[in-house]
């Protein structure tokens, strides 16, 4: 029911969009997931990403659960993900890409049809609603998201979201952030030590 929930609630019309710094969000998802990265020994990079016009919720929703998705569906060595966007014209392009078991390429459109897994819960916990809602979220923002695999495994999710005009990004563009990599925590640390 809570998962039903969920599906429900992402991407719902009606929802606040304003102006949102992904470099904060995902400083935000890198502290959310630290028990993760740390059982794991996960890293995670990031470039300097850009301001949307977006639902912050949301958005950290959608790059949450491919983050979890990378750490959840690593292969035999540690997961390494890394996070970045180029713009296109009109449009910016997000790549969140794994060096994990990777996905069929016959499978690539199923995994976004909610409740469909193509492993046992045995194999890797989980519902199979994360991402469904992904999907949801993207096309709430007018946007599209697919999935490409190496043939030696990773896999690369790309999503699209427009992007906002020169005068609302104009702030954005006033100091380029610092990339962010997880290895900076210290690991014998209570709490994670991040760049400033």
């Amino acid at each position: 029911v809570q998962d039903l929930l969920a599906f429900s609630r992402a991407g719902r019309e009606g929802t606040k969009m304003s102006p949102v710094d992904c470099n904060v969000v995902m400083r935000q998802i890198i502290k959310n997931v630290e028990a993760s990265i740390r059982e794991k020994n996960a890293v995670i990079k990031h470039d300097a990403l850009p301001t949307l016009r977006s639902n912050s919720s949301q958005l950290q929703q959608l790059l949450q659960n491919l983050v979890n998705n990378a750490i959840k569906f690593h292969g035999e060595k540690a997961p390494e993900i890394e996070v970045r966007a180029e713009r296109n014209k009109m449009e910016w392009e997000f790549f969140v890409s794994d060096n994990g078991i990777g996905i069929a390429q016959e499978h690539a459109d199923r995994i976004f049809v909610i409740f469909q897994r193509l492993h046992t819960r045995e194999e890797y916990p989980g519902n199979g609603i994360g991402l469904s809602i992904c999907k949801k979220i993207v096309e709430r923002h007018g946007g599209r998201i697919w999935a490409e695999s190496g043939v030696h495994g990773g896999t690369t999710f790309h999503f699209t979201v427009p992007a906002p005009d020169e005068k609302e990004n104009a702030a954005s563009r006033g100091a380029e952030p610092k990339n962010l990599d997880t290895k900076d925590l210290d690991t014998k640390d209570e709490e994670p030590k991040h760049e400033p």
